[in-house]
């Protein structure tokens, strides 16, 4: 193991697409979606723990969630569980990571992550991740992780690259689009030189740094004025100085868009970025008629490619159902077509005007 190699797990989201099993005060990243006696985050832990030092692995997270982290992951160092005293979106937090990382070790290369997705195959994971931070330590280059398409899928980011190499399976980006329509996921789909963004970084601390001054100089500029604070007993109190003046803004928007030197890894090791009840239905184990049952009290009678959530205290019987979600908590009961499963943000916003936070 590499003593400058370090990641950061991002774990402060509040997973609205997966309500109402995920809450703001538990959400997905500590539940156990897809029945496999772990946590996401402890997934992702593990899975990284097989290649980087245990001290080197840092969980940036919201303050309300640090408890929650300490109780998942005893194994972490208290000190690697970093607060955010607000939700600013993915650039700050990488910010905050990379200026303390910087100052503790001016050579650090760092894989940041979400903590929230699903990946088959860590061996390869795992060699794809050398190949990244083995660039970063010889050029200055920022790099994403991009996964060989499987579908038009409408839910994800897209990638496009050069089809030159620059080094073995690395090639330089040309453009980000965000999530397409259907029609246009088709054509980069036919194209060959499309991948989905999984949103996993690779760096030097250093050059993301630069970055920062370069494309989001406000970011940069707050967290410059207050570095000597961090890393010391000063720390929580100049982050609660820092947050207020950052932009809300994602790492992918602020700078990945903007830079000259990112790069991209084509790759492929079961990658699901489990963001959503369809999500899971394509990752969990289907009866004949490809039902996905979480918990094991489910009775179906011509039912079909029904994505089901229920807890395992209570019998659920359903009949004559065709490509349902239905998710049962204590005190919520959701039910509404796969196909309108982005809308269960909007279901979200309308539980919280009409009901206020108690269901949220």
């Amino acid at each position: 193991m590499n003593k400058h190699h370090y990641v950061a797990i991002m774990a402060g989201g509040i997973g609205s697409r997966f309500w109402p099993m995920s809450r703001t005060n538990y959400p997905k990243q500590f539940l156990d979606i897809l029945n496999t006696g772990k946590t996401l985050i402890q997934a992702t832990y593990e899975r990284f723990a097989a290649f980087i030092p245990a001290e080197n692995i840092y969980v940036v997270t919201s303050n309300e969630y640090i408890n929650i982290v300490k109780k998942q992951l005893p194994q972490l160092p208290l000190q690697n569980i970093l607060g955010e005293p607000s939700r600013k979106n993915t650039a700050p937090c990488i910010a905050y990571i990379s200026y303390k990382l910087n100052q503790l070790d001016p050579q650090a290369s760092l894989i940041v992550a979400p903590s929230d997705h699903l990946i088959l195959d860590p061996l390869a994971f795992n060699k794809v991740c050398f190949e990244a931070l083995s660039f970063v330590g010889k050029h200055s280059a920022l790099v994403t992780l991009g996964i060989q398409p499987a579908y038009p899928h409408t839910g994800y980011g897209y990638i496009q690259y050069e089809q030159q190499a620059v080094s073995d399976n690395v090639y330089k980006v040309k453009t980000f689009t965000e999530k397409p329509e259907l029609s246009t996921a088709k054509i980069f789909l036919a194209s060959g030189d499309f991948l989905w963004n999984a949103g996993i970084f690779v760096w030097q601390v250093k050059n993301i740094i630069a970055a920062f001054e370069k494309y989001l100089p406000e970011t940069y500029d707050v967290f410059e004025a207050e570095k000597a604070y961090l890393n010391t007993t000063e720390e929580g109190p100049a982050l609660q100085r820092i947050y207020p003046l950052c932009t809300n803004i994602s790492i992918d928007f602020g700078i990945m868009e903007k830079a000259d030197n990112v790069y991209v890894i084509p790759s492929s090791f079961g990658w699901s970025d489990l963001g959503s009840w369809n999500s899971a239905w394509e990752n969990l184990d289907k009866d004949y008629m490809e039902n996905a049952a979480g918990g094991g009290n489910v009775i179906v009678f011509d039912t079909h490619r029904c994505m089901i959530q229920t807890p395992e205290n209570k019998l659920v019987v359903l009949q004559g159902m065709e490509d349902f979600i239905v998710v049962d908590t204590n005190d919520v009961l959701l039910i509404c077509k796969r196909e309108k499963e982005q809308d269960i943000k909007e279901y979200v916003a309308e539980v919280k005007r009409n009901k206020g936070d108690k269901y949220l």
